[in-house]
């Protein structure tokens, strides 16, 4: 079963523009297309590996592998457990963190950025939202934090510019 985003809307350059700019392939939207920020509960498969591999180096010890190789087992299973209780499913997407953010700030928001940051040994998703007011230039920006589970505002801070 494969997750479906819905198609975000975003920035696009007229392919004339970009070839007379000569944008780089990399920086161009029309060459990619959208981009979406991978589930962090993706982590759990990769515990899913780790455990193969525990499992492995027990029937290993059993075929005559040295019994300190259980150190081994031992550590596979910790990383194991590690990673099935840091992969948690990414609830709130980049477009509700930037709406979240608007809603926060105290000034009408123009340009905005959000990147997806992890804290804590729990490796929390949180988005990092940069806003800065809709007046050209400028005059204020801000930083929110989004929880990126339950969609709470964590922290936020603006500041004039």
């Amino acid at each position: 079963m494969t997750d479906r985003l819905p198609e975000l809307p975003r920035i696009e350059v007229d392919r004339d523009i970009a070839a007379a700019a000569e944008m780089p392939d990399d920086l161009d939207a029309n060459v990619f297309g959208p981009y979406a920020v991978p589930d962090p509960a993706r982590r759990r498969r990769a515990g899913f590996v780790y455990l193969a591999g525990a499992v492995i180096v027990a029937a290993g010890i059993g075929f005559g592998l040295p019994s300190g190789m259980w150190l081994m087992v031992a550590a596979l299973l910790v990383i194991t457990a590690y990673h099935q209780v840091a992969g948690v499913h990414l609830a709130v997407r980049e477009a509700d963190a930037l709406t979240a953010a608007n809603q926060t700030t105290d000034f009408p928001v123009g340009h905005a950025s959000a990147q997806l940051g992890f804290e804590g040994w729990r490796a929390r998703p949180i988005w990092n939202v940069l806003v800065f007011s809709a007046d050209d230039p400028p005059s204020q920006r801000g930083l929110v934090r989004v929880d990126a589970r339950s969609g709470e505002v964590v922290d936020q801070y603006s500041e004039a510019i």
